[in-house]
Order: C-alpha cells, then structure tokens, then sequence
C-alpha cells in the first residue's frame, strides 16, 4: 500500500482532487468577480507587506462598525490552492461578512510551490501572524484579539500555526491566536508524495514529519472548530475527525463538523454575511 488502504496513485488522486467535476474556469472567474466586487465596496489597503519577499503581503479589509472606545479584533484568512496555485486576490470575497460583523480581515498572500520549498510556506503563514500582532496598533486593531482561518492547504496553515513555538521561536505570547477555523484542511501530508501534486510540492520525508499537523502537538490554547463539507471525499472528513482526536487528546477545545450540502468549494459560502463561519469566528472573540 501506498498510504494506509490507497494501492494505486489513480486511488489517491480520487480522493484529493477535489477539482474533478468542476470546471475550474467557471469556478474561479466566480470568486475573482465577487472579491471584486467587494473590494469596490469595502476601504481596504491592498498588497501591505509583512515580509521581505514580493509574496509576503497580505490585503487589509479594516472593520466597519468597532465596538466604541475600543480597538477592533483582526482575522487572518490563509486561501487554498494545494500550496501550489491561487493568491489572496481571489479570496476577498471572504472578507465583507466579517467585516460587517465589527471583525478586521487580512486575506494573506504567500510564495508557492515549486518556487519555494514546501517549510517556505509554513514560515511565512508564521510571519504573517507575527508581523500582525507586532503592529497591531497600526492596523488599528487589538493583536490580543486575533484569530485565524483557511481553507483547504490554508487550513493546514492554520493548524501549523497552531503547532508553533510562539515564545520559543518569536517571543511572543503561547496565547496570540484566540480561535481557529479550518476548513476542509489536510493535517497529514502522507498521500501527497504519491499523488498528482508531488512534482509541484516536491515533499521530502522531513518535510512530512516537519509539517503534518497531526503529528505535532498543539501548542496554542486556543478554541479550535473543524469543518469539511459533506459532499466532499471521504478522506477530507477522515482527516478532519483524526486530526480532532489528536487534539481532543491533548486536552484542546476542539469541535468537528460535517456542514450538509457543501462540496470542498461551495464551503465557501459561509463567510457571507451572518453566515456560519462568521459566527464561529465571532465567537472565538467573545469568549
């Protein structure tokens, strides 16, 4: 076997191309009119850099209504894309429930692969959130109020973030992310060598020990709500409940939901205004 009961790559490939059945023109020019579209609506400041590199920048959607007398929390959304495609100008679209909702949003750019290695990408999702939380006051937001989310190889990132030695590494506070949301994420890096994606992510086996969140432990206490959409394989919901019992094991605040009706794509959705990713990312800063 390949990777657990996967024989054949043909298998695998089934399983983690969501994409099959889509047209992903279609798809794609949807979520690039409706981002902007919101930017045409919403104040934001575009390509803010948080590192040294092109790559590193992120759009800044500020909230547009803060509670009075006080700074407003900031959410960093990480996009998907296999780690190999897409970038935050795609993703605006996520932005205007939450900002409706009093939230600040920066929609995250990072560099992809084959042109960096795969660890590239872990570092910079960490330096966003370190850059943000170090310049919280300038955004105008409160960093002792953030939280994170992403969707599919942005909700690895996020839990990546969430496996990070924060005052080991950067000297900041274990506390600095209050909630996070993953969305159809992938947690164990195991099939992909063997998969369509390898040539692209060029995997090594330390990178699969380095980077699989389900093998690390969780070192943030944070509030953690998994999500995958139940019209999605079987092994984005598989990985999801596995990664769950690896944290519930480590005495984390975690939850697992199946969302009915949803493919890995229409998930989305939720961050619409009042929508149900808007509320669980309302809640983490109300807890």
């Amino acid at each position: 076997m390949l990777y657990r009961d996967f024989a054949t790559q043909e298998a695998i490939d089934n399983a983690y191309d969501p994409m099959r059945g889509r047209d992903p023109a279609a798809l794609l020019g949807d979520w690039r009119d409706r981002s902007d579209a919101v930017r045409r609506r919403l104040d934001v400041s575009l390509d803010i850099p948080y590192g040294p590199t092109l790559a590193e920048c992120f759009d800044f959607y500020p909230a547009s209504s803060p509670a009075p007398g006080e700074s407003p929390p900031l959410h960093l959304f990480f996009h998907g894309g296999y780690w190999r495609s897409l970038g935050h100008r795609e993703f605006g679209f996520i932005a205007e429930g939450l900002v409706q909702a009093g939230i600040s949003v920066a929609v995250v750019n990072y560099a992809l692969c084959p042109t960096v290695a795969f660890g590239e990408i872990v570092r910079q999702a960490r330096a966003a959130v370190a850059w943000t939380w170090r310049n919280g006051d300038a955004l105008g937001v409160d960093p002792a109020r953030l939280s994170v989310s992403g969707h599919s190889a942005g909700g690895h990132l996020a839990a990546m973030l969430l496996a990070t030695d924060w005052p080991g590494e950067y000297g900041l506070p274990a506390d600095l992310i209050q909630g996070a949301l993953c969305i159809s994420g992938l947690y164990d890096l195991r099939p992909f060598p063997w998969s369509w994606l390898q040539p692209k992510l060029r995997l090594t086996g330390r990178d699969i020990d380095d980077y699989s969140p389900l093998f690390l432990p969780c070192r943030v206490p944070a509030t953690l709500q998994l999500v995958a959409g139940e019209g999605e394989s079987g092994e984005f919901s598989r990985q999801m409940h596995a990664y769950a019992e690896h944290l519930a094991a480590q005495g984390v605040s975690v939850s697992a939901e199946l969302v009915p009706g949803d493919d890995h794509f229409s998930i989305l959705d939720h961050y619409a205004p009042g929508g149900l990713f808007v509320q669980h990312i309302t809640a983490f800063h109300k807890s």
